[in-house]
């Protein structure tokens, strides 16, 4: 077997089991999750009709680049979205459908990173810590060393880009970014996207921005700017070293749908087929039918953005005056500060409110001086109905009230 599988550490939700294997919660109240990231608004009708009328053509090969008709809807929602040049972004050379960023993520990692550079030091990749545990395990399987760049709320929880070493930067041939950020919804602005372009230039690495969140924010006059809207800003139309990830998952309440697209650098994008072909991950066609659908229509996302709005505020107002929590640049996640070690937190909470949240140590790893930039909090994924939020939300003030006790 590989022997960099040694090196993959348990996820997240395999930590949070065996945390709450350990405390009996009450029987009386029902259980509220608000530790995994799957939207439970109700699916698009349109797109779900869309799914069952080409079933069809399940009979039918799919080709792993997806048909012109989907690289094209896409290419026209990315290009609208983020003002990119009209023409710039091309169904034919800048867009790949996939199955669902995660996948996506982790097979991009193993096709962008060069095993034996030629000044012989094993490669970096660099992620924003706390992090998406996919960017990690991509980061070993590929014969990368992952490092960290710690997201504190001094910064806004977005790194100091500035501090990072010279001899990083060189070591550098993959930085990830995710913004809107996963777990703590921050976002990345324009200029620092550029300084950012500028910096691959120097050193001549593939910047890969996982944007699966971008659609859920809360000021309709300012969505999150994206990276290759930041290209499109100093007229980097070509997108060289610049890679996006987006989804249906998030944006159309589609989880299950496992579709999403790359996109950008054309000659990136190639190889990146290549390897795809052989990967063996075409996505079938009724679901890119349905994807087609989805990605051509706004007016389910604008909806769901005012569910998103109404559940913050309503939790907002209730948490506040006992928790370190505010509402977040965007994404549907509430990355909340704990009056006792962030695990003993959820522990308790799940053992007498029946509630489940995510330990914000379970997401981030400590660096060289001892600091875990996830220590001391807890991401809550506001998912569930208003309702339930609303009750959760409650439960959780009962909890840190007791502790005060």
């Amino acid at each position: 077997m590989n022997p960099d599988l040694h090196k993959l550490q348990p996820y997240p939700f395999e930590k949070l089991a065996k945390l709450k294997a350990e405390v009996t919660p009450p029987a009386d109240i029902e259980h509220i999750a608000l530790s995994i990231g799957e939207p439970k608004h109700p699916s698009p009708e349109f797109v779900m009709d869309e799914f069952t009328r080409n079933l069809d053509k399940l009979a039918n090969y799919p080709t792993t680049a997806g048909t012109i008709e989907l690289r094209q809807a896409i290419a026209n929602w990315a290009t609208q979205r983020f003002s990119l040049e009209a023409g710039s972004l091309t169904a034919e050379q800048h867009v790949l459908p996939v199955n669902g960023t995660r996948e996506a993520i982790f097979a991009f990692t193993q096709a962008a990173i060069n095993r034996a550079p030629e000044s012989g030091e094993t490669p970096l990749l660099v992620s924003p810590n706390p992090f998406y545990q996919i960017y990690e395990g991509a980061a070993y399987l590929s014969g990368a060393e992952p490092y960290y760049l710690n997201c504190v709320a001094e910064n806004n929880f977005v790194p100091d880009f500035d501090a990072v070493p010279e001899s990083v930067w060189q070591r550098c041939q993959l930085l990830f970014l995710c913004s809107p950020s996963n777990p703590t919804g921050a976002v990345t602005d324009a200029d620092t996207l550029i300084k950012l372009i500028r910096l691959s230039d120097k050193y001549n690495f593939i910047l890969a921005s996982d944007e699966c969140y971008s659609e859920i924010y809360f000021d309709e006059a300012t969505p999150p700017a994206g990276l290759l809207e930041a290209c499109a800003k100093i007229g980097r139309n070509n997108y060289k070293n610049c890679m996006v990830f987006h989804s249906l998952s998030k944006r159309s309440n589609l989880p299950g749908l496992r579709s999403g697209f790359v996109a950008g650098d054309a000659s990136l994008i190639k190889p990146f087929l290549s390897y795809r072909t052989y990967h063996g991950c075409a996505m079938s066609l009724p679901t890119q039918m349905a994807s087609i659908s989805a990605w051509g229509d706004e007016a389910h996302v604008l909806e769901n953005r005012d569910k998103y709005r109404d559940k913050f505020a309503a939790v907002i107002e209730i948490l506040e005056p006992v928790m370190d929590v505010k509402l977040p640049d965007a994404s549907f996640y509430l990355w909340a500060g704990t009056p006792i070690a962030d695990d003993k937190f959820a522990q308790g909470l799940f053992e007498q409110q029946n509630v489940t949240v995510l330990p914000g140590s379970y997401v981030s790893r400590e660096d060289e001086q001892g600091n875990l930039p996830g220590a001391g909090r807890v991401r809550m994924a506001l998912v569930a109905t208003q309702d339930e939020c609303v009750e959760a939300a409650w439960r959780i003030r009962r909890y840190v009230e007791s502790l005060a006790n």
